[in-house]
C-alpha cells in the first residue's frame, strides 16, 4: 500500500516578527523566531505536517507568498500579520483567495493591548485566531489545522 503524501502547512510571519528575543521581550517572549519556527517543524514531524516558515516585513510580499497558495499543495496556512493586522485591507483580500484553513496567531492578547490594536483586519477571513498564548499559540494552531486537513 502506498504511504499517503505529507500534507503541507505553510506559516507566514509578519513584520518586526524577525526581532523576536530582542523586542519587547516582556510581551513577545525571549525565543527567537528561529526557535518557534523549530518548535513548528518538530511539532510537524510529530503530526505528520510538514511545515514552511517564511517572514517578511514587506506586505507586498506577504500578499504575493499569500497569493502564490492555490494550486501549490499547501494544505492549511497559520498567519501572523503582526501590525498588519490592524491595517492590511490588502493581506485581507489576499486571504480571500484561499479555501484552506487559516489560522490567525498572535503572540500577545491583542485584545488587552492598545485599543488600536483590538481590531483585526484579517480575523473574519481565518478560520479562526488564536492569541495571548506566546509561541504555544503557533502551537495550537498547528495542531488545529493538522486536525482539519489530516
Amino acid at each position: 500500500m502506498a504511504e499517503q503524501p505529507e500534507k503541507s502547512v505553510l506559516v507566514i510571519h509578519g513584520p518586526n516578527l524577525n526581532m523576536l528575543g530582542r523586542r519587547e521581550p516582556e510581551k513577545y517572549g525571549s525565543d527567537t523566531l528561529a526557535v518557534i519556527d523549530m518548535d513548528l517543524n518538530a511539532a510537524g514531524d510529530k503530526l505528520g505536517v510538514r511545515v514552511t516558515c517564511f517572514q517578511s516585513n514587506h506586505e507586498g510580499e506577504i500578499v504575493e507568498k499569500i497569493q502564490g497558495i492555490p494550486g501549490s499543495g499547501i494544505a492549511g496556512l497559520i498567519i501572523n500579520p503582526a501590525a498588519y493586522t490592524h491595517t492590511s485591507i490588502a493581506i485581507r483580500d489576499a486571504l480571500l483567495l484561499l479555501d484552506i484553513p487559516v489560522v490567525e496567531v498572535h503572540l500577545s492578547n491583542i485584545y488587552r493591548r492598545e485599543p488600536f490594536r483590538h481590531k483585526s483586519m484579517t480575523a473574519d477571513v481565518a478560520t479562526g485566531q488564536i492569541a495571548g498564548f506566546g509561541k504555544t499559540g503557533y502551537i495550537l494552531a498547528l495542531e488545529a489545522i493538522a486536525d482539519m486537513i489530516c
